[in-house]
C-alpha cells in the first residue's frame, strides 16, 4: 500500500483493506466502562507500518496495546469513541494551571522506552490501589503492554528528588500524538498526577509541532472517562475521519 500518501488516503486504503478483510471480532466480555453491558474488540496487525499509518488507523477508532491495533466492535453499541485534543488552541484552565503548579517541583524527562525494576515496581503498585483487577501486573504483562510497539514511542517520567513517581507511554506520529498508559504513586493522589501527565503531553505535542493530542476513548457515562473531557478544546469521533467537537 503507497503508505506515503496524505492522511486521507491513508484512512481510504485501510478502510479498503478492512472491508475486504474484516476482522472476526472476539468473544463477548464484560464492558469495564458500562456497567451490565458485554464488550467485543476485533484486532489487527498491519504491515508495513511508515509514519501516518497509526494515525489513519487512530481516525478509525482503533487504539494500540502492545504491537496488535484494536477497536471496539459492541453489538449494540457504539459509545466507546477516540477524543483528541486540538493542542494549538489548547489553554489550561484554572485547575488545571494549579494542577502544573502543585507540581513544579517535579523533574520531567522524555526518552525512549527503557524498562526497569523501578518502573515494574511502581507500575504493580499502581494496579494493586487504583486498577480493576483486570491486569495481573507481571512481567511479561508489562513488557507487552508497555515497551512492545509497532510504532515509534516514548517515556514521559516524573520524578521527585529523584524517585520515579509517574510514568506514561505516548506513540509518536508526524502530527498526533497517541497516549497509551499512565501510572503513578497512588499516595500522590492530591498532586493530580494523571492530569499533569495530560497537561505534558499536550506541551510535547505543541513543542514538536503535533497538532493533536489523543487521549484514547471517551464513553459517556463512565466515571473512569470523564477526566479525558476537561482538556478542551476537544473532539470526538463520530464516524470515520468525521469529528464533532465536544461543548
Amino acid at each position: 500500500m503507497a503508505w506515503g500518501a496524505d492522511h486521507t488516503e491513508r484512512m481510504r486504503l485501510l478502510t479498503r483493506a478492512l472491508d475486504r478483510q474484516p476482522p472476526a471480532a472476539s468473544p463477548a466480555f464484560p464492558c469495564p466502562y458500562l456497567a451490565g453491558r458485554e464488550a467485543r474488540y476485533v484486532h489487527i496487525v498491519p504491515t508495513p507500518l511508515g509514519p501516518g499509518v497509526f494515525h489513519a488507523l487512530m481516525d478509525l477508532n482503533f487504539r494500540r496495546t502492545g504491537e496488535v491495533f484494536y477497536r471496539t466492535a459492541c453489538e449494540g453499541c457504539q459509545e466507546c469513541r477516540t477524543l483528541r485534543v486540538d493542542v494549538r488552541a489548547f489553554r489550561p484552565d484554572r485547575a488545571q494551571r494549579r494542577c502544573i503548579a502543585r507540581n513544579r517541583d517535579l523533574q520531567i524527562e522524555v526518552g525512549p522506552l527503557e524498562p526497569d525494576e523501578e518502573k515494574l515496581a511502581l507500575y504493580r503498585r499502581y494496579l494493586a490501589e487504583r486498577h480493576n483487577g483486570t491486569m495481573t501486573g507481571s512481567l511479561d504483562e508489562f513488557r507487552d503492554f508497555l515497551y512492545a510497539t509497532a510504532v515509534e514511542s516514548l517515556e514521559l517520567r516524573f520524578r521527585l528528588d529523584g524517585r520515579l513517581v509517574a510514568l506514561s507511554v505516548v506513540d509518536v506520529e508526524p502530527d498526533a500524538w497517541n497516549a497509551v498508559y499512565c501510572f503513578y504513586d497512588p499516595d500522590l493522589a492530591p498532586r493530580s498526577l494523571g492530569t499533569l501527565n495530560v497537561l505534558t503531553t499536550i506541551a510535547e505535542c505543541r513543542h514538536r509541532g503535533a497538532a493533536w493530542a489523543y487521549l484514547g476513548y471517551w464513553v459517556p457515562g463512565s466515571d473512569t472517562m470523564e477526566y479525558k473531557s476537561r482538556f478542551r478544546p476537544a473532539e470526538v469521533l463520530v464516524a470515520p475521519g468525521r469529528w464533532r467537537r465536544l461543548k
